[in-house]
Order: C-alpha cells, then sequence, then structure tokens
C-alpha cells in the first residue's frame, strides 16, 4: 500500500514493497486529507485532497491529460505548454510510483527540460497513487502428469487485468498464479481465467507446456492435448510448425504482441507510436475497427499478415528463459511469462574452464578498440567445478537459465529468487547499502562504492562501510534486512573469508539481504547460498579474477546500480570494462534493482560520430555529426509493452522498450546538450564514459 508524507510544500509519495519514492512540490503550504480512492477513474491505492494552485514534478516522464469521461487530450512531453479550458481533468503521471491528479477548471499545464508544472484554478486537487507492485492471486498445485501442466498453464491468463489491446501494457498484465508440484492436482476458486475463445493445441508434454505458457497468458487461452500444434479460435485456426513449434510459437507471441501495442495506440493511449508508422504500410489491417473487436477476432486478423513483414518493428526482446522440461521446470513459468519470456527447453553445450576463458576473451576484444594487459586472466577454476553450459544465443536482454548446471552469458535464475522477491517485508525507510571490505589491497573499490552509492541528492540512501569483518559480524549483516550487499574480499570453498575465519553461506538458515555484489574469486557457490537462504538475486564470479579487472568492475557496476539500472543490465555494460568482465554472471533475479530510475527506464547511451564532409563541418567548430542510439533497459515492473520517449531533437515518437532506439543524428553541440540534461552513461568505440566532458565533447 502507498503511503503520503509531507514536509509542509512537497508530498512524498512512498511505495514500501518496490522501495520507490516520488514527491510532487507545491506553491503554498499544503496537509493532505485522505479520500476515497474510487473517485479516481483508474485504480489507486490510496488518494489526498490538497489545496493548491500548482504542482510541480521534478524531472520529465511520461504523462497524460485525460477529460473525466477518459478521452486523452493531451501527450505531454518536453516544450509541451497549454492551456486547457475549464472542465473536469485527470492527469496521469508514470512516475516510479504510479501518480494521478484530478482537478476542476481550467488547467495549465508546462513542461521545461527538467521538471514538469500543473496549475487547477478550482482550488481542490485531489493525489492517487499506486504501486506497481504485483502478487499472485494464489497457488495451483500439480502433480508429474504432464495433463496437469497443461492445465495449470491455461489458468495463468487468470492474471490478465483485461483482454483488451491495452494488456500489451506490463501494468495491465497481473502476476499469474505460482505452480508447485504435490501430491494431487488442485486449482483455487480465485483462479479464474478469461473466456476468450482461444485454444491452443500441443502435445501433453512438459516441453509443449513450458514453451506455449508466454503465448496462452497472453492470449487466455485454453490448452488442449493433440499432436498438430495449432491455434483454434471459431472458425480459425493457425499452426504453430512455422518452421517448427518453438519457432512458431515464438513468432506467433510476439506477432499478436506487436499489432496489440499498435491496436492499442486507437483506445485510451492515442501517441504517436514508432512501431506504428514501421509497420501500418505494410499490412492491411485497419487498426481503428480492430480495436473494438473481440481478441480472437483481432488475433485471426493479426496472424493473417506475414511475420516477416512486421519482425523489423519488433522491440528487443526482455527475457528468454530456459527451463527444465519436467514438473519442476513448470514451476518456474509464473514468474517468466507475465513479462512475455521467449521459453525453450532447458538444452545447452557443456564448456570447459578453457572454452570459458578463449570465450570472454573473444567478447572483450570484439567490443574494443585496445587491449588491456595479458595479466587480466583468470587461473583455471579446476576440475571440481559445476559443469559449464552455454545455452543457445538468444537476442533478449536477459536470457535466464533455470535448469542444471552453471550458464554461460546467462543469468543463473531459480523459482526460489523470485518466491523471495514476493516475500520481501516492505520498508518505507531509507535505501540500505553496506559495504564491506575485507581485502585492504581493494581499499580504492571500498572508496570508488561508497562515494557512488548514494550520491544522488533525490533519494534516501544509507550507506555503511564496514572493514576486516568477522565471521560474527558477517552473519549479523546477512540477517539485517540490507538492501544491498557490495562485497570486496576473498571467498573460496570455505566461504567469505573474515578476520576471523570463513562464513559459509550455505550454512545460513535464512539471509536478509535483498541483492549483492560479491566482488570476489569463485563467488558463484556462495551467492547461490544467499539466493536460496532468502536474497532476490547479485552478481557473483565463476572463476579467478585479479584485483585490477575486479576493480575496474566494481567500480563500474557500483554508478550503473546507483542510477537505477537491474543487476543483469549493469553487468552487461560493466562486463565490458575489464578482460576479466566475462567472468562475472548474475544469480537469482536479474532483474531486480537496487534503486529507482525517475524517468522509469534506465538508458545507455551508444555513440558513433564522423564530421560531416558534405557540410565542411569539422572536429573543431561543434558541428561534427553524431549518430546517437539509445539502449533502454526497463526496470522489473517495466516489462515488455513500456513505452520510451528520446526527445532527441524534434522527434517526440514513442518507442516501445526495451531498445535500441534510433539511431539519432545530431551535432557535437546538440549531443552535449542531450546528454548535459540526462544523466546517461555513454559508450563509445567500446568505450564507457559518464558526461559529456568525458566524452571530449
Amino acid at each position: 500500500m502507498v503511503s503520503f508524507d509531507t514536509d509542509g510544500r512537497g508530498l512524498a509519495i512512498a511505495d514500501p514493497i518496490e522501495r520507490r519514492r516520488y514527491r510532487l512540490d507545491f506553491d503554498s503550504p499544503i496537509e493532505p486529507a485522505l479520500v476515497d480512492p474510487d473517485r479516481f477513474r483508474f485504480p489507486v491505492d490510496a488518494a489526498v485532497a490538497v489545496d493548491a494552485a500548482e504542482i510541480t514534478v521534478e524531472r520529465v516522464v511520461d504523462a497524460y491529460v485525460r477529460r473525466a469521461d477518459g478521452s486523452m487530450v493531451a501527450d505531454l512531453g518536453p516544450g509541451f505548454d497549454a492551456e486547457l479550458p475549464a472542465d473536469g481533468y485527470e492527469v496521469e503521471i508514470n512516475a516510479p510510483v504510479k501518480c494521478y491528479l484530478r482537478g476542476a477548471g481550467a488547467l495549465a499545464a508546462t513542461v521545461g527540460d527538467d521538471r514538469m508544472q500543473f496549475s487547477f484554478d478550482a482550488g481542490e486537487v485531489l493525489v492517487g497513487a499506486r504501486s506497481y507492485h504485483q502478487r499472485p492471486a494464489a497457488t495451483i498445485t500439480v502433480t508429474s502428469d504432464p495433463e496437469d501442466a497443461l492445465r495449470a498453464v491455461s489458468a495463468l491468463g487468470s492474471a490478465l487485468k483485461t483482454t483488451s489491446p491495452e494488456r500489451s501494457y506490463p501494468t495491465l498484465r497481473g502476476h499469474p498464479p505460482t505452480i508447485e508440484v504435490g501430491e494431487s492436482f488442485e486449482i483455487p476458486d480465485a483462479v479464474s481465467p478469461p473466456d476468450t475463445g482461444v485454444e491452443i493445441v500441443v502435445p501433453p508434454t512438459h516441453r509443449a507446456a513450458a514453451v506455449v505458457a508466454p503465448l496462452a497468458f497472453y492470449l487466455g487461452a485454453d490448452l488442449v492435448a493433440g499432436d498438430d500444434p495449432r491455434i483454434v479460435t471459431d472458425g480459425f485456426e493457425f499452426g504453430l510448425r512455422n518452421p517448427d513449434f518453438e519457432t512458431g510459437v515464438e513468432r506467433a507471441l510476439k506477432q499478436s504482441f506487436l499489432l496489440d501495442c499498435v491496436t492499442r495506440t486507437e483506445g485510451l493511449y492515442p501517441v504517436e507510436l514508432h512501431e506504428r508508422e514501421a509497420v501500418e504500410s505494410l499490412v492491411d489491417l485497419e487498426f481503428a475497427a480492430l480495436y473494438d473487436q473481440s481478441l480472437d477476432d483481432r488475433l485471426e486478423a493479426y496472424l493473417s499478415a506475414d511475420f516477416e513483414t512486421v519482425a523489423d518493428a519488433l522491440p528487443r526482446w526482455n527475457l528468454a528463459a530456459y527451463v527444465s522440461p519436467d514438473p519442476d521446470g513448470i514451476e518456474a513459468l509464473p514468474f517468466v511469462v507475465g513479462d512475455l519470456a521467449v521459453v525453450r527447453p532447458a538444452v545447452g553445450e557443456t564448456v570447459s574452464a578453457s572454452e570459458l576463458r578463449s570465450a570472454v576473451l573473444d567478447g572483450f576484444l570484439g567490443e574494443r578498440t585496445r587491449t588491456e594487459d595479458s595479466a587480466d586472466r583468470d587461473t583455471d577454476a579446476g576440475s571440481d567445478r559445476p559443469r559449464l553450459v552455454r545455452p543457445p544465443p538468444r537476442d533478449a536482454v536477459e536470457v535466464a537459465w533455470f535448469g542444471d548446471g552453471v550458464p554461460v552469458g546467462a543469468t543463473k535464475a531459480t523459482p526460489t529468487a523470485f518466491r523471495n522477491k514476493l516475500s520481501r517485508r516492505p520498508d518505507a525507510g531509507d535505501i540500505d547499502i553496506a559495504v564491506v571490505t575485507n581485502d585492504s589491497a581493494m581499499g580504492a573499490e571500498n572508496d570508488a562504492a561508497r562515494a557512488a552509492y548514494g550520491a544522488r541528492d533525490d533519494l534516501p540512501f544509507d550507506v555503511t562501510v564496514h572493514r576486516e569483518t568477522t565471521t560474527a559480524d558477517l552473519r549479523d549483516l546477512l540477517a539485517s534486512g540490507v538492501d544491498f550487499l557490495h562485497y570486496v574480499g576473498h571467498v573460496d570453498d570455505a566461504g567469505f573469508e573474515c578476520a576471523d575465519g570463513f562464513l559459509d553461506a550455505a550454512t545460513l538458515d535464512s539471509v536478509d539481504v535483498g541483492a549483492f555484489l560479491l566482488n570476489a574469486c569463485r563467488s558463484y557457490d556462495q551467492g547461490l547460498a544467499l539466493v536460496e537462504a532468502g536474497s532476490v538475486g547479485g552478481v557473483v564470479t565463476l572463476s579467478d579474477v585479479i584485483d585490477s579487472g575486479a576493480l575496474r568492475v566494481g567500480r563500474t557496476m557500483a554508478r550503473l546500480l546507483n542510477l537505477g539500472f537491474p543487476l543483469r543490465a549493469s553487468l552487461e555494460v560493466a562486463r565490458g570494462e575489464s578482460i576479466v568482465g566475462g567472468h562475472y554472471t548474475v544469480v537469482g533475479d536479474g532483474r531486480a534493482a537496487v534503486v529507482q530510475e525517475e524517468g522509469g527506464l534506465s538508458m545507455l547511451c551508444g555513440v558513433e560520430g564522423t564530421p560531416d564532409e558534405a557540410n565542411g563541418a569539422n572536429e573543431t567548430d561543434g558541428a561534427t555529426d553524431h549518430a546517437l542510439t539509445i539502449y533502454a533497459y526497463p526496470p522489473r515492473e517495466g516489462g515488455m509493452g513500456t513505452l520510451a520517449r528520446p526527445t532527441v531533437n524534434d522527434d517526440d515518437h514513442h518507442y516501445l522498450a526495451p531498445g535500441p532506439l534510433g539511431p539519432f543524428r545530431l551535432s557535437a553541440d546538440g549531443l552535449r546538450e542531450y546528454l548535459d540534461r540526462h544523466r546517461y552513461p555513454v559508450k563509445k568505440e567500446g568505450e564507457l564514459y559518464w558526461n559529456a566532458d568525458d566524452l571530449g565533447l
């Protein structure tokens, strides 16, 4: 439940479950009074009334102005300045905590480069807020019978909050019921799937149930056992061997999702969508008419188009998940289908430690124009290490491996990690970060981490530094409820090296640490033990890493996490900073984040630049032509269907996240202005920069 607090002229809105905060400022002192949340058109968890003429929102986020009947009258973006005539209005603000402003009379709205202002002329303004947090409504119990798996997957669509095209927004796809293996099949009364008129015929196997689960969830479909995989509606069939079952399911999911995103621009969110412009002339579809049709009729129209026709307009997919094709693998599905993951059986190639080293070296040199000292190599982890497995490559922001073995280039995901997230206790206090340094030689990382965490004035941090901890100190810290642990030191088969011995995380009955970075050699086993004991996720190493490389990776991770990047995205960026970066991986939930990004999306800018010779430009006159590509990384609550608006130059289009978005052409002066306005890190020619000055603009 969200809560409100005031310091007189500001209203702080807190979501204690997701650890998100947001602030509204007013032009005069306020005394908020609780009001009925039902006074808002859209659902809110709590609401207050205030008497104020002007409301200021720091930072620019997506916002929409609607009349009382729900019709949208303004899609707010930088440079927007308008006065709307007397009426009833509701302003939707896509902040880290979803906010709504409701008032009567005339409305003036102004959006600058770094803030938004609203004023109602009728006095009282209602402020409502809603958490993005989603919890499963119930748990389904299945046996080892594959028919049970089909029945359970058929029920996952009960979490859909609508069957309209708006379910392509992540906030309108609730958390599916969880699944557990037991003695008998049980489905609670609270689980009530929608009647969409869609059936999917699949072989009665755990493998088929897992692969088709995201599509069945999104379509609210019933699974029916059969030999010929296909989608069936009243009078329409679509084969899923296209060219094979797994590819056919993936294509049907992506195509129906993309075209729903296009169709929804005819409804409550009539925004200028880049993907609509990309596909509208390529398909024979009337999106205005499709918006009001039933789900099965829309689906028939969508699948009448050739997949290759729309493939280039697809956003980068957020998640690819490899799950075991057995009853245990079915338990992982509720944690990935809500984000419409592409699901595959957990079958991968076993690799040796030497092959890992070779792959790491090739990957590092492949994205940079220079090399580092050849001493930045790991030592062989030894033949007693767990089996290394390389999942088949997937083009996704995160590849999650739920199978056996230690994945290379993917997150080692477990259902336990996601259950830990659901059970984390609400806490509206500061974001607690503990930096532990048990290696005096890594003091530079300690200083860098301490400086990075809490360097944002807009968030309440409590950063503590612990040096040369004892086993008892570390045990207490791991039970203390901190949100993030950044550990610098030594780890071996005996556990974490402390001042008086070793602490093995596998001996802990419970852990109360949200997420972690274990910047130590071979910390994988200890990190996985922390997840099994209660943590949500963390970054670990697969082998030995030398101090110089570990320092670069750790320092970069700290800065990215402080900017709101999720664990996996932070590692994806940071691993390029050292040749040892490829020896790091994520265990648990790779979408876990330490802090919020005020704009909702973490952004990384990719820059390429050459002088515009045709116009006589050169490097010294500020007219160098640069290509800017923006890579968007959504947080956990911002899955497939989230909108990003880069606001580069005069382009006010929305794009489907995650990225890449662009490329956009900018002069050197224009690029500097854009980077000065935002806090986005930048990559150019494999090098990471933090601002325009570092980039040399």
